[in-house]
């Protein structure tokens, strides 16, 4: 019972005192920010198998919004086996072929491409820019 007791003790501590700091691009860190701010939803990690990777959810219709994922840039058609962060977000369907291009938006990684796509986190879009791409995403969430 002490050993259960103290275990107990130990995970209370830890789970208060420390913050996950799964995601290391400045962007990815900015959005996460501007969602607690903006929208009061946290990461929600769902695969144990895949520790760096979370979606973020509305908590009115529990739909999926975005998710910020760690990949080889390769499994997004880029000769590149560097390890990078994404975000995926929802679109209207008659967007989608307007958007994706290949070099700054890709179709929605693992996910259904005709209402998802997918930015690199690598500083190359302004974060005003992925700002209102979260918002319309976020909206898309409600039916």
């Amino acid at each position: 019972m002490v050993r259960a007791d103290y275990h107990n003790v130990l995970q209370k501590i830890a789970e208060q005192c420390f913050e996950l700091n799964i995601f290391k691009s400045d962007d990815a860190k900015k959005i996460i920010e501007y969602i607690r701010n903006t929208y009061h939803d946290e990461l929600e990690f769902l695969w144990p198998k895949f520790p760096n990777n979370a979606i973020f959810r509305r908590k009115d219709t529990s739909k999926w919004y975005g998710a910020i994922l760690t990949l080889s840039k390769r499994k997004l058609g880029i000769e590149s086996d560097e390890i990078i962060e994404i975000l995926d977000l929802r679109i209207n369907p008659e967007e989608v072929t307007a958007v994706v291009d290949h070099k700054t938006f890709f179709p929605g990684y693992h996910m259904n491409k005709k209402h998802w796509y997918t930015i690199c986190l690598d500083g190359s879009l302004p974060i005003e820019d992925i700002y209102q791409r979260i918002d319309i995403s976020y909206q898309l969430a409600t039916k």
